[in-house]
């Protein structure tokens, strides 16, 4: 019997569906111990897995402070935190919201977020692929009107897992497309807040490269774009794996006020640079295996060849 590649897709989002369900029987302590040891076999595989290579490379060209040795400790916990993101996403969006948020240990510079919603003017979230960041979505969205931007998978099957599970405390979905521009610019006029994820590569019509880490990266020119149009406060959050399984600690900070400047450069800019301070915190737990340098200026080498 021949399989058509769209039932075959439809037949891969079922089992990353049952997948799920079961990651999200584990405890915490499980959940993240099964990450590390996906982690681990990962880095013995060594540069010859893709996953491995990207990571090493993004690492090396983003930190060549580092000697040789430091970075190859990095590499390796970034590896085994990423392992840790994907096995917690069982906990992220199957088990019941009051018991996610219960692991939420600390709140750090919470006066930002209130601060920046008293204002009035509306707030852009600044959320990078930093930590686990779905925890993060839990919690403003059970504290505050909150709209999420998101580029929705291809499978509808997946698109409603996670449209159901962002929501379940009240974030509106926004698709990153014109009618998602139209809800996030809705949600900012009423003063209320918007989260965006900064630190994926656009379309080329829709980026700028500007350095992020001291390289050249195409930049998303929607969110300094909002900031420019409307006047919204922009913050930065994310959310820390605390050791030993002990839960998250959610962090705020202000960025770079260039970041609302009408200078589209000057803007993103101050966006990547925002970003970089977020990460510089907590280098291990960013998404360091994302291919985020891909496309390059005009004449300029390939990143990852």
């Amino acid at each position: 019997m021949n399989v058509t590649e769209s039932e075959l897709k439809q037949v891969k989002a079922i089992l990353a569906v049952l997948v799920l369900g079961l990651l999200s029987l584990l405890p915490l302590k499980a959940s993240q111990g099964l990450g590390r040891w996906l982690g681990n076999r990962q880095w013995r595989k060594g540069e010859k897995a893709k996953m491995t290579f990207q990571t090493r490379r993004n690492i090396s060209r983003c930190f060549p402070e580092l000697d040789s040795d430091a970075q190859d400790q990095l590499v390796h916990e970034s590896l085994r935190q990423t392992g840790c993101s994907l096995c917690e996403m069982g906990m992220a969006w199957l088990w019941p919201a009051k018991r996610t948020l219960k692991k939420i240990r600390q709140i750090h510079n919470k006066e930002i977020v209130s601060e920046a919603v008293a204002q009035g003017k509306g707030v852009i979230l600044i959320a990078p692929h930093l930590g686990n960041w779905e925890v993060l979505n839990l919690w403003l969205s059970a504290h505050y009107p909150f709209t999420a931007m998101y580029k929705p998978p291809r499978l509808k099957l997946m698109d409603d897992l996670i449209k159901r599970m962002r929501a379940r405390l009240g974030t509106r979905m926004a698709p990153a497309d014109t009618r998602g521009v139209r809800m996030v610019m809705k949600a900012l006029r009423r003063g209320e807040m918007v989260g965006i994820l900064p630190d994926q590569e656009p379309e080329a019509s829709g980026g700028i490269h500007v350095p992020f880490f001291g390289n050249q990266a195409l930049t998303m020119k929607l969110l300094p774009q909002l900031a420019a149009q409307t006047g919204a406060v922009v913050i930065c959050g994310y959310a820390e794996r605390l050791p030993q399984a002990e839960g998250f600690d959610l962090h705020f900070r202000r960025a770079e006020h260039e970041i609302n400047s009408k200078d589209l450069i000057q803007a993103a800019t101050a966006m990547n640079r925002s970003v970089e301070a977020c990460v510089r915190a907590l280098p291990a737990q960013y998404q360091w295996e994302y291919r985020r340098f891909s496309h390059q200026p005009e004449g300029m080498p390939r990143f990852y060849d």
